[in-house]
């Protein structure tokens, strides 16, 4: 147990560079108090206690502001940084040497049954905010962009980013359907073009009455 509680300690030095000592490290970082207490919770919850295991998760997520279901199943090297409004719901399973941050919700759609949550593989980093929804797999070694919403599987290897979430880099090489931009639908553009339209057609059926008006006045 103290050996594994190192391992998730030496993580923070890896990845937060704001991390000074082991001590600061331990008694303040919520992100390893979520983790460690989620894996306290899960050894209940495997048991079938789960009354007690519930009990302990929202104790957690009282004092850290981090919601994991006692039923998530979470590898090693795990690391939640500003940790603040992540959720990971109950059918989750996370690999070996997974990042997330602060606002990550791993949850499901609401219309599944059973396994209902995402599978994250080994060594994937998963941005702030991003929503990543369903029984969804995300590849090894791939990244969730900030803010983005994942509702289908993602390949190994991969960049996501965007409402909904698309590959744009696959294998160290940018998908270029994905990068264009200025092709994404701009529905105020669309609705002034149509207006501009409407107006012009209306100015020339005005110009028409008057035309024709005028004949009919010059033939009298």
């Amino acid at each position: 147990m103290f050996k594994r509680m190192k391992s998730d300690m030496d993580v923070v030095f890896e990845q937060d560079p704001a991390a000074r000592t082991h001590f600061e490290v331990f008694l303040t970082y919520s992100g390893l108090h979520a983790i460690w207490s989620h894996r306290i919770a899960h050894t209940f919850y495997k048991r079938n206690l789960f009354f007690i295991a519930r009990v302990i998760s929202q104790i957690s997520r009282f004092f850290t502001g981090i919601e994991i279901h006692p039923g998530a199943q979470i590898g090693d090297r795990f690391f939640i940084d500003h940790g603040m409004g992540v959720v990971i719901g109950e059918t989750c399973e996370i690999g070996d040497n997974v990042t997330i941050y602060q606002g990550v919700t791993l949850g499901g759609t609401g219309k599944e049954k059973g396994k209902r949550h995402p599978t994250i593989e080994n060594n994937v980093l998963i941005s702030t905010g991003a929503k990543v929804l369903g029984s969804i797999v995300i590849g090894e070694n791939s990244k969730v962009g900030g803010g983005s919403v994942v509702l289908h599987d993602v390949p190994e290897n991969s960049t996501v980013v965007g409402i909904p979430g698309r590959v744009v880099i696959q294998n160290g090489k940018k998908v270029r359907r994905d990068l264009d931009h200025h092709k994404m639908p701009d529905p105020v553009d669309d609705r002034c073009n149509q207006m501009e339209t409407e107006i012009r057609l209306l100015t020339a059926e005005i110009a028409n009455l008057k035309e024709g008006k005028h004949n009919d006045n010059h033939n009298l």
